[in-house]
């Protein structure tokens, strides 16, 4: 059973920096699965973040290009975001999203 344990979130002041962490566990083989990012603000649906597959190819959403970086290593089975010069609207659950399965959530908050 395949299980995703998010870290990294917190409270950040507009233009600050946080860097979300994914690791994975009940996978055999990491480096073949996407891996990719969501998020869910109150009140709206859960959209595409960003993603990276196993050829190394990465895509953004348009408003978090420039801004956000994922990063993936396959021998730790985790998948990072980075995120830089955030913003108030980047306020969201931020969930993991690796293969068909999700993890719980880490929370970020953009506030001043």
């Amino acid at each position: 059973q395949v299980q995703l344990v998010e870290s990294g979130g917190g409270l950040v002041q507009p233009g600050g920096s946080l860097n979300l962490s994914c690791v994975a566990s009940g996978i055999t083989d990491y480096s073949k699965y996407i891996a990719a990012w969501f998020r869910q603000a109150p009140g709206k649906e859960r959209e595409f973040v960003a993603v990276s597959n196993w050829s190394g190819s990465r895509n953004y959403a348009d408003s978090v290009k420039g801004r956000f970086t994922i990063g993936r290593d396959n021998a730790k089975y985790t998948v990072s975001l980075q995120m830089n010069n955030l913003k108030l609207e980047d306020t969201a659950v931020y969930y993991c999203h690796v293969g068909d399965s999700w993890g719980q959530g880490t929370q970020v908050t953009v506030s001043s």
